[in-house]
């Protein structure tokens, strides 16, 4: 059984080190998830692959059906996620092409299906989420990141928003007045759907650009595809890192 999956976010539809095994069509309860789940061998272990918004990349953050990724991923067994996701960096410390590993969120999206809980149910269900995410696994990802000479952010507080536009200057500022050190547009659901779950979920976060306001000069794509091209490559030697701690 696959114990660990990492969702690919924008930038990382396909994880160049993982030597594909087999993949998985999984039907859900509540549609289908953004596609095949990719088995393979990441370092030796075996690990599940699913990029948050397709393999071609056409699915936009608003319309990603989270509910059925989380779920196809817990019907295969999987214990830990790790979810990859390129962001904008708010504060000093989120310049571009750096890595982060938030502790908190803060939750600006809205109109998407964000629970499990509603239909069906002997009893109203509540989770705690004042730790959104796996304090052990964040342990692992800092580990990993010192054994392979990362420089990251070890801390953080992510801003979701709902996109797919980019955030205006002046929202920006809202986000860093209320703490928001990145901001980006698939945190949540997918986050507490996880721990609804109670799968073990962290975010590995690559910053592509300065958030709105921050930088100073507008934001392009092609800025933002040459940030992920680096990062990507960084989180690839992470994620050997991490299967070797996991696996040690």
């Amino acid at each position: 059984m696959c114990r660990l999956a990492i969702i690919g976010g924008t930038g990382l539809t396909r994880l160049a080190p993982l030597k594909i095994t087999r993949r998985e069509v999984v039907h859900t309860p509540y549609g289908e998830p953004s596609g095949p789940l990719t088995h393979g061998l990441l370092n030796g272990v075996e690990v599940v692959f699913l990029p948050r918004h397709g393999y071609a990349h056409r699915i936009p953050p608003h319309m990603v059906n989270y509910r059925a990724n989380i779920w196809a991923l817990h019907y295969l067994g999987v214990e830990r996620i790790i979810a990859v996701a390129a962001v904008g960096g708010i504060s000093k410390g989120m310049f571009p092409g750096r890595i982060a590993f938030p502790d908190q969120i803060i939750d600006y999206t809205w109109g998407r299906a964000h629970t499990f809980f509603e239909k069906d149910l002997t009893e109203v269900r509540h989770v705690d989420f004042s730790q959104p995410y796996c304090e052990d696994m964040r342990r692992v990802l800092i580990n990993a990141a010192g054994r392979a000479g990362i420089d990251a952010m070890n801390h953080g507080v992510y801003g979701a928003t709902q996109g797919p536009r980019l955030e205006t200057a002046a929202e920006i500022d809202r986000l860093e007045r209320d703490g928001c050190d990145m901001v980006g547009m698939t945190g949540m659901p997918e986050a507490v759907l996880a721990r609804e779950l109670e799968l073990n979920y962290v975010t590995c976060a690559i910053s592509a650009n300065w958030a709105a306001g921050r930088g100073d000069a507008e934001i392009t794509m092609d800025e933002i595809q040459h940030n992920l091209a680096q990062g990507m490559k960084t989180v690839a030697q992470l994620l050997e890192e991490v299967v070797i701690l996991l696996n040690g």
